[in-house]
């Protein structure tokens, strides 16, 4: 079956007696144009999402009918959960975090990483309060190494915004 737009998310759905499948993808699929994956009652999907980035988060329905609704489940994965203390560890984290090029999420006031042992092994010997556990990554910091500029804010870059909180 070819999918190639998103046509709502499931909480805004009426399931009725219909049978929800689904398609579960790992954290890093989230962001993929070309897809080809089964469901979990073995439908094949070719998802083929050429003009835009899909960016699939927990529940998008990709296909229904009168028996069936096709929607996306994030999987759970090993992450490294971290702790900020403060507005200070938070900008040394992430830039750190963000010379390893590595992806970061956010869930309330923790932040999240997949898990690797050689970070959490330097996270943990740097004292900052980290442990491992089994999340769902689906609110992913977006960044850009462009500088980002808040008319409502000075006109201050997000760095510079950070030097300032951390100098302080």
């Amino acid at each position: 079956m070819l999918i190639q737009q998103k046509i709502g998310n499931l909480q805004d759905f009426e399931t009725d007696n219909r049978t929800v499948d689904w398609l579960n993808l790992e954290w890093f699929e989230v962001n993929k144009r070309i897809l080809t994956k089964q469901t979990t009652l073995g439908t094949t999907l070719h998802l083929k999402f050429l003009g835009e980035n899909p960016q699939y988060t927990e529940g998008d329905v990709l296909f229904q009918n009168d028996k069936t609704i096709i929607a996306v489940c994030i999987l759970m994965c090993d992450v490294i959960v971290l702790k900020p203390k403060g507005a200070y560890e938070i900008a040394s984290v992430c830039y750190e975090i963000g010379n390893k090029h590595l992806p970061l999420f956010i869930d309330g006031d923790e932040l999240l990483i997949p898990f690797e042992m050689p970070l959490f092994n330097m996270l943990t010997a740097a004292n900052y309060i980290v442990s491992k556990e089994q999340r769902q990554l689906t609110k992913q910091l977006k960044t850009t190494v462009s500088p980002h500029v808040d008319n409502n804010n000075n006109s201050k870059s997000l760095f510079t915004r950070i030097l300032d909180l951390t100098s302080k």
